[in-house]
């Protein structure tokens, strides 16, 4: 992750933001529980608010950056057993099938070049009735004028109609995707067949 994503992701602000603002945004009045998995997690703010909100919840937090999975194993400690930490590639999930209740993947995706294998992923470590819950951003010139100083290959956005497409052809179910603040974010939800 660039150096300025990272400062940005492990700030105070963003933290309130992501915790307050941009969680309960995404998740679309689901209350998950069970077993969940956050993809791309930073530092791990996402993962604290939900074990926060749902004590019965168990939460893996990913990421691919080593350092940001440390930043994260550091600031969910105070957690304990509810909660574990794993670097590890949203492309090739180290957890076996049907794993978990529901994934959530907050503003990661088009971080990943070849996101249509980490939702293929997702997908894969969804128990039957599980949900994949998410936001991210979507390919504007905002958004891109935003990237733009990360000078990063791997930035792919997403454009309009492909996450649809994408989530259709992996065969979820109930599949939402709405975009918002005039059309740069876009928050998703789908679920897996029981």
């Amino acid at each position: 992750m660039p150096a300025v994503a990272r400062a940005v992701v492990t700030s105070a602000p963003y933290e309130f933001v992501a915790r307050r603002v941009l969680l309960p945004w995404a998740l679309q009045g689901h209350q998950p529980s069970g077993e969940g998995l956050e993809i791309g997690a930073g530092g791990g703010s996402m993962t604290a608010r939900l074990l926060t909100e749902y004590p019965r919840l168990r939460m893996v937090a990913t990421d691919y950056d080593p350092e940001m999975a440390g930043a994260a194993g550091r600031s969910l400690a105070r957690l304990g057993d509810r909660v574990s930490v794993e670097q590890a590639d949203a492309g090739s999930l180290p957890f076996t099938a049907g794993r978990f209740d529901f994934v959530l993947s907050a503003a990661m995706l088009h971080h990943v070049v070849a996101w249509e294998r980490a939702l293929a992923e997702a997908v894969r470590v969804l128990r039957p009735g599980g949900r994949l819950i998410g936001y991210d951003v979507q390919d504007t010139a905002p958004v891109r004028w935003m990237h733009a100083t990360e000078h990063d290959a791997d930035v792919r956005m997403l454009r309009a109609g492909q996450l649809e497409a994408e989530l259709a052809r992996l065969g979820v179910t109930d599949v939402r995707v709405r975009t918002g603040v005039l059309g740069l974010v876009m928050r998703f939800d789908a679920g897996m067949p029981t």
